[in-house]
């Protein structure tokens, strides 16, 4: 294991818990150069064996699915960080499947592109026909735009609906008004 902060090898497991169930392991390390204290998960693959998370994995395959595409280096390395925060904050071991279906939720998101040529390799397509159901259900997604605000956000339209459709005040509150 590395470092997070000063990238030294050399460490020291504080803690080793097991999950109540007992099929995950999370360990606290101790770095032995700068005495940093971070937390290790392991990742479990599809064939039902275990590996150290490793962040720069995550990036190279999300960096191999941006290839030739405009998003920049810092799009990139803010998705890895937001899909590692996520994994984090579970505090398990956690299945490579989970893993995958984060990323494909961001990518989806940022780069329709991206998002497919990650989810051929991800899902293992086999033949044209599964680019094309792939393709045809993206279409069907509602997509929305980051940059727009709702026109009726959920908070504003139950208030709204309580008053008269020309009243200004709030509900409750008539000042004279029939």
């Amino acid at each position: 294991m590395r470092c997070p902060k000063c990238g030294s090898r050399d460490d020291k497991v504080i803690d080793s818990r097991q999950s109540r169930d007992g099929s995950s392991i999370r360990r606290r390390r101790q770095c032995l150069k700068c005495k940093y204290r971070y937390t290790t998960y392991r990742v479990i693959k599809s064939n039902r064996t275990h590996e150290p998370f490793d962040r720069r994995k995550l990036a190279a395959s999300i960096a191999k699915a941006f290839e030739k595409r405009s998003a920049s280096l810092l799009t990139l390395e803010d998705m890895v960080d937001e899909i590692v925060h996520d994994l984090e904050t579970g505090g398990r071991e956690v299945p490579s499947s989970v893993i995958g279906a984060k990323v494909l939720d961001k990518l989806r998101e940022i780069d329709e592109v991206a998002y497919l040529r990650y989810a051929s390799v991800y899902q293992r397509f086999q033949d044209v026909d599964q680019f094309v159901d792939a393709i045809h259900t993206l279409g069907r997604q509602i997509k929305p735009n980051v940059l727009q605000r709702e026109l009726f956000p959920p908070d504003t339209t139950q208030k709204s609906s309580n008053a008269g459709p020309r009243s200004r005040e709030p509900a409750g509150k008539n000042h004279g008004r029939l």
